[in-house]
């Protein structure tokens, strides 16, 4: 059989092997609804803050200790040191177990045919739009951490100077690459 008396391949969805069903079409990352980011995401912003609180917390006890054993100051300051040692690991701990689930709740994104749009913050709420038309270019960043919990950072660098670097962290991987391929190359670009 030559390559020209082949049948044509069929334009109809390929069927799963041995499933018997078609495979619907993945829907696309340009839905405009607004998700949230990675529920991953949060356990991985505990590990950091509980490391950063450890360090804080065990890295202040040698200045306390010179103090408390070494200065000659009124007993009863020896007596509040410490206890203000603890209360400051606490609140310390407090944030690094419980910060996270709530900007978590604060933080989201909605990607459709305009660009992207990203809502975060807890006290102080900022909303990013980025129309694609503005978008110069794209990165797709993962530390080791985040490459540990399969999480990706997405970078947007945009014309002007104001905003000029945008990055949003704590997105799978994948949904971060789909983002940054919509942005740069997907249909009706501006750019």
């Amino acid at each position: 059989m030559t390559a020209s008396e082949q049948p044509a391949q069929p334009i109809l969805p390929l069927l799963e092997e041995g499933a018997g069903e078609i495979t619907p079409p993945l829907p696309s990352i340009a839905d405009g609804v607004e998700h949230l980011l990675d529920p991953r995401h949060v356990t991985l912003s505990r590990i950091v803050r509980w490391l950063g609180a450890g360090a804080v917390s065990l890295g202040s006890l040698v200045p306390l200790g010179s103090i408390v054993f070494f200065a000659s100051i009124p007993g009863w300051v020896t007596g509040i040191l410490p206890l203000l040692w603890v209360v400051g690991t606490l609140g310390l701990a407090w944030s690094a177990h419980r910060w996270p689930v709530i900007e978590h709740r604060h933080a989201s994104y909605k990607v459709d045919d305009n660009g992207i749009q990203i809502r975060q913050g807890v006290v102080w709420r900022k909303e990013i739009n980025v129309p694609r038309s503005r978008v110069q270019h794209t990165d797709v960043s993962q530390g080791p951490l985040e490459r540990r919990f399969g999480l990706g950072t997405l970078v947007i660098y945009t014309a002007g100077t104001d905003h000029a670097k945008i990055e949003l962290h704590g997105l799978d991987h994948a949904t971060a690459l789909a983002i940054r391929d919509h942005l740069v190359h997907g249909e009706g670009d501006a750019v």
